[in-house]
């Protein structure tokens, strides 16, 4: 990774100049005998990587192997949470909920760039206020005042529908990267962004956005004077997107902590040993762990001695962190998840990198393969891989994978009847029957997981789970993001 630079743009391109000749400028191919970084012989470039870089908010979760699903009863008599081995690989995610702050400052983006030719993506983006309200409560102080009253600032942000927090995730993945060439003094800021012309990641590494450049990489192909940076850089971060269901879950038990050498010492019902919800810590006995619903009418305990010390939501750095040092993965807010929704996904899904809700796509490209114009909004375009095109595939034939082994054909009761009309397979088992709904489960259905302030100790359990419609929202559901790890799953030592 290139370190900062404060330099004059000369300066800083004959650091970066000098950086890329002499990283590797000892080094050859072990498989043809050529040097790298020789533009004598081609330029080929193959840089130092010291390893990946935190992004901003985040903390490295360590991955490894867990059992996933059910710790307790299963009460509800659903068996959609069925314990089963996985292994997770280590992943970043972030230290608190997102915040009325941080989703504040995404709007406040939207509107700079986008509210004057397109209104409708700021409209989009706005969380639903009125999930406050109740028909046999006095909640219209929150629907004023939640969001935007500094009061609030650091609480959950709410209101916000799955789509709406895919679309933070997707923001939140340009500002970094954008913040990081003009930290590396390779992009200068640029306050008067516009639809067409506001920085994309993807669109940067198609070679279409120019943007206030100060100085390009210099380009060691002989044909070649400068170039712009590169995925093989490994400058830029990865995507922040939603953790998935079993992320998410792992990161909640946190069982870095309460394990000797291999061995998990207690298999924990919360985000901490034991099977209370309160402190045990002599200095702060009796403490409540996290921000939950003690029964009907106890939303925070008796005046003078308000045990969680939160009637609706809390701060987002409230309470205790787990082990990973993350805050509120028991309580406070339930958070959005990636996967689509499914009884049996545990138990039907791959052991290793546990998800269900892909959909392959690639680049729209042009007939000589050129990626192809950006859409309105300054984005590269993308489509659904079609079965042609994987003809050759063992892997996978369709791009569309939601339903695969629960909702489909062959788990359908007309496995062996043909091939049926995509629409109809989709409509036999979760759907609909005839022209009536039967059932709420379907495509658009996503997990979220935890327990909120208004939720019983029973789902704070990492292994509960619950789904909502994408575009629904409520006044107890918050996300948080999460990033992949690249490389070693601990680091280079």
């Amino acid at each position: 990774m290139i370190k900062s630079v404060n330099n004059p743009i000369g300066k800083v391109f004959l650091a970066l100049c000098v950086l890329v000749l002499v990283s590797c400028a000892k080094e050859v191919s072990q498989m043809t005998g050529w040097g790298y970084n020789d533009p004598k012989n081609g330029g080929y470039e193959v840089g130092m990587y010291e390893g990946q870089e935190t992004g901003p908010g985040l903390i490295l979760v360590q991955g490894g192997t867990m059992m996933m699903g059910r710790v307790e009863q299963d009460v509800l008599y659903e068996w959609d949470n069925i314990p089963r081995r996985v292994t997770v690989s280590s992943f970043y995610m972030d230290e608190t909920e997102v915040a009325n702050v941080h989703y504040r400052e995404y709007l406040h983006w939207l509107r700079r760039v986008f509210v004057l030719d397109y209104p409708e993506v700021f409209k989009r983006a706005l969380p639903d206020t009125l999930v406050w309200r109740s028909k046999l409560a006095f909640n219209e102080p929150y629907v004023e005042l939640y969001l935007r009253h500094p009061a609030y600032q650091w609480y959950p942000v709410v209101g916000v529908n799955w789509k709406q927090a895919k679309d933070f995730c997707a923001w939140r993945t340009d500002r970094v990267n954008e913040y990081i060439l003009i930290r590396e003094g390779l992009l200068d800021i640029n306050p008067n962004q516009t639809p067409d012309d506001n920085f994309n990641t993807e669109s940067y590494l198609a070679g279409q956005y120019e943007g206030l450049v100060i100085v390009d990489l210099p380009d060691l192909d002989p044909n070649k004077d400068t170039r712009k940076v590169r995925l093989e850089d490994g400058i830029f971060l990865p995507r922040y997107r939603l953790p998935t269901e079993a992320e998410w879950e792992f990161a909640a038990l946190g069982l870095i902590g309460n394990t000797y050498f291999e061995r998990v010492t207690e298999r924990r019902i919360y985000p901490w040993n034991g099977h209370y919800v309160r402190n045990d810590d002599p200095k702060l006995l009796g403490a409540m762990m996290a921000n939950f619903k003690r029964g009907r009418g106890d939303n925070m305990g008796v005046a003078g001695k308000l045990n969680d010390n939160a009637d609706i939501t809390s701060p987002v750095y409230s309470y205790w962190p787990n082990n990973y040092g993350l805050y509120n993965m028991a309580g406070n807010v339930s958070e959005w998840v990636m996967d689509v929704y499914r009884p049996l996904t545990v138990e039907d899904a791959d052991d290793f990198r546990n998800f269900r809700g892909n959909t392959f796509k690639t680049q729209i490209r042009d007939e000589e393969g050129t990626i192809a114009e950006k859409d309105s909004l300054g984005r590269i375009m993308w489509r659904d891989v079609t079965e042609e095109e994987n003809l050759n595939r063992r892997n996978y034939k369709k791009a569309d994978n939601i339903n695969y082994l629960d909702g489909d054909q062959t788990s359908s009761i007309k496995y062996n009847e043909g091939d049926l009309d995509p629409d109809q397979v989709k409509k036999m088992m979760y759907q609909v029957t005839g022209d009536q709904p039967t059932t709420m489960i379907d495509d658009k259905a996503k997990v979220y997981k935890g327990a909120s302030w208004k939720d019983r100790a029973f789902w704070m359990g990492p292994g509960t789970r619950r789904f909502l419609d994408e575009e629904q929202s409520t006044p107890y559901l918050g996300f948080r993001c999460a990033m992949v790890r690249v490389g070693s799953p601990v680091g280079y030592q």
